[in-house]
């Protein structure tokens, strides 16, 4: 198993967070949504996105990010924005780290900026003509990177 929490705050489009079910099944973390959601969970392009993966995913929906934080009481946060004056590849991460990712619109809520300016990273662009990645790319760079990590050096072996 691999012990991370991918949460996503406000989604707005449907299939990245399929695409971002599915890597979670594949890498067997946990996904929470925080509400309000751009979409219905019913929506077939989240099902499409996520193919037959979607019953075996480890998923909470979260009314807010307060309830998200009192039901999960994560031990370490990880945000990953735009915003972030430092890299991803300078994380170290451990076994039950949460990786929070902001909406595809509009990132991270204003608050979090301050709030957690210290756990705030990005990942490197060095194109100049793209503000951000794809939520479900930017997702999966950031867990892949947790997983080489914890999985000496990304070979098949689980954790």
């Amino acid at each position: 198993m691999t012990d991370f929490d991918i949460v996503l705050v406000h989604p707005e489009i449907p299939h990245n967070t399929g695409a971002v079910g599915r890597l979670c099944v594949c890498l067997d973390c946990r996904l929470h949504l925080i509400r309000p959601l751009g979409f219905h969970l019913s929506d077939h392009y989240v099902k499409r996105a996520g193919l037959d993966y979607w019953p075996y995913l480890r998923l909470t929906v979260h009314d807010s990010w307060e309830d998200f934080l009192a039901a999960s009481a994560p031990s370490r946060l990880f945000f990953l924005s735009t915003h972030g004056e430092r890299s991803l590849y300078e994380c170290t991460f451990q076994p039950g780290d949460t990786l929070v990712f902001g909406s595809e619109g509009s990132g991270l809520p204003k608050p979090f900026y301050e709030s957690y300016r210290e756990q705030l990273f990005q990942i490197p662009m060095p194109g100049a003509h793209a503000r951000s990645l794809n939520l479900a790319n930017a997702v999966s760079i950031s867990v892949y990177e947790a997983y080489r990590q914890l999985s000496g050096c990304g070979g098949t072996s689980p954790l």
